[in-house]
């Protein structure tokens, strides 16, 4: 892996986000707005908004750079563009980690815009600290680029794309615990919960946003999230191929 081409493919990535005023605004301002909705939605249930809100202060970030990723490197497959970058001396490393750094960057500018809005406009409160739900939308937008880019290899247009939210984010946002406590729900769908990266990413920040001691399930959940981060972007790593279909 050389440093100069992950570095360059970092900036070249932020440059087309750049030019991309659509793109900006489903990162930053789309999240906050849809928090603000939420809080309206729930206007005089203080107390559902902040069970409901603090998390997923947390979760858009995974949700949005999913459909970022996996759309801009459908992109990058289908119009040739990763095909050229193949034939010059760049790794598959700087491609995967020149994503992961500009990706993480503007996960980093969402997180401080959401979390922004939600703690300090709403009202949202979380007893470990704002700082530490912007830390872990960070690592959840890692995740959810990591799946994203994953995901492009099995599709061949931008709708198809699009498909994977409801085929593969919302099941796991509805097992997750955010809108019904998994122990309430059928045995069979609690045991599916248990093999889903949203899981822990959500059980993380449930920990979070509640008084009490963090203790070892925090770290068993952001360790999971870690695990699966990792390991999708190996498998992401087998689908660059230096060729386009």
């Amino acid at each position: 892996m050389s440093i100069r081409a992950t570095g360059a493919t970092a900036r070249r990535v932020l440059l087309q986000i750049r030019r991309d005023p659509r793109t900006i605004a489903l990162l930053l301002v789309v999240p906050a707005g849809l928090l603000v909705l939420l809080y309206f939605i729930f206007d005089g249930q203080e107390a559902t908004f902040q069970k409901i809100g603090a998390p997923l202060c947390g979760l858009f970030p995974f949700i949005v750079m999913f459909l970022i990723t996996s759309i801009a490197m459908l992109r990058e497959r289908t119009s040739g563009t990763l095909e050229r970058l193949m034939t010059m001396p760049l790794g598959k490393a700087d491609v995967l980690f020149g994503y992961g750094i500009a990706f993480g960057l503007l996960a980093a500018l969402q997180a401080i815009v959401v979390c922004s809005v939600g703690f300090v406009a709403l009202g949202l409160d979380s007893p470990h600290g704002a700082w530490l739900v912007g830390l872990l939308a960070i690592g959840n937008a890692v995740l959810g680029m990591a799946l994203g880019l994953l995901a492009s290899a099995f599709a061949r247009t931008e709708f198809q794309a699009v498909q994977f939210m409801p085929a593969f984010i919302f099941p796991q946002l509805l097992l997750c615990g955010l809108f019904v406590a998994r122990d309430s729900m059928a045995p069979a769908l609690d045991t599916i919960s248990y093999a889903l990266p949203l899981t822990y990413a959500y059980d993380a920040l449930a920990l979070v946003t509640e008084p009490g001691d963090l203790g070892g399930d925090f770290a068993v959940d952001v360790l999971v999230v870690a695990g699966a981060t990792i390991a999708s972007l190996g498998l992401g790593a087998l689908t660059l191929r230096r060729r386009t279909e």
